[in-house]
């Protein structure tokens, strides 16, 4: 990857870090799908009137808005309200690269490169050890299940990105704004139903100023800014060499959620923690180190 890429990737790392913080400023007094249909309402308007629709198909313009938008954050959003703290969850949230690396192999035939596979376990065992520790700085059993359900939207909608951009160049900013026009209503509609609409009404008559700027971040920080540099780097680089990078987030996400939040995790969270990053250095440096061996040994 070039360097300037790295640039831009850690730029995304950044917004997609303290993300997790704003997400619970957001979810104060706003309930999760309401902050959802919002979040997306504000993405796609007013810019849909000034942004091109891009040349994809109707189908890959709704599957990329369903998965990596409603889906993942219907189920984030639902995770955090219900007892997932916000650095926890922006770790567990990074086992969309396990699923991206499953979906880029069953669905576009991309092969694992040897190491893979054990940086993969490592994840998996992080992730696993994460799991058994239920009620340890407030995370809950359902609130684990639910945001490995985003991640799994997430890594399906990473392939989603990867598939459009192999019939051609596509605007990333077009893909963004009219990709957000499709989960407000499925958003606003799952409020209705499951959040009653007089909670609904009640939230809009009263939002405050921090909800206001957590939806302002939310929209045009870390889904504009953060999705169409993301998208680029899916274009110019395999699968398997972008979403690995996004392991990096939950660094930044913890340590904002324990400045901001004074949230503060046990012994063992810290051995699961540990795991997870060790499959992301893995992957990321054992290529490279073979090359280092190969040519000095």
């Amino acid at each position: 990857m070039r360097v300037v890429d790295w640039g831009w990737a850690l730029l995304v790392v950044l917004v997609w870090g303290v993300n997790f913080v704003v997400i619970h400023v957001g979810l104060v007094d706003v309930p999760p799908l309401l902050l959802g249909a919002l979040r997306f309402l504000l993405v796609a308007l007013p810019a849909v009137f000034f942004v091109p629709r891009p040349r994809i198909p109707l189908r890959w313009l709704l599957a990329y808005g369903l998965t990596i938008s409603f889906g993942q954050f219907a189920l984030l959003f639902s995770a955090m309200r219900v007892g997932m703290p916000a650095g926890v969850a922006s770790l567990v949230l990074q086992s969309q690269m396990i699923f991206t690396l499953l979906f880029g192999a069953v669905l576009l035939g991309e092969r694992w490169q040897r190491h893979q596979p054990a940086a993969l376990g490592l994840a998996g065992i992080g992730l696993l050890v994460l799991a058994t520790q239920q009620q340890a700085g407030g995370m809950t059993l359902l609130g684990f299940v639910l945001t490995l359900g985003a991640a799994a939207c997430w890594g399906l909608g990473n392939i989603v990105t990867r598939r459009i951009s192999q019939s051609g160049p596509v605007d990333l900013l077009g893909l963004v704004v009219w990709g957000a026009l499709v989960p407000p209503l499925p958003f606003l509609a799952a409020s209705l139903w499951l959040e009653g609409p007089s909670r609904v009404v009640g939230s809009l008559q009263h939002l405050s100023t921090s909800s206001v700027l957590a939806i302002g971040y939310l929209a045009l920080i870390a889904t504009i800014v953060g999705y169409v540099i993301w998208g680029r780097l899916l274009q110019r680089y395999p699968v398997a060499e972008v979403a690995p990078l996004t392991l990096l987030v939950p660094v930044v996400g913890l340590l904002a959620a324990r400045v901001l939040l004074d949230e503060r995790l046990q012994g063992v969270q810290w051995c699961g923690i540990a795991l997870v990053l060790a499959g992301l250095l893995v992957n990321l440096f054992w290529p490279r180190w073979r090359l280092w061996v190969h040519r000095h040994g």
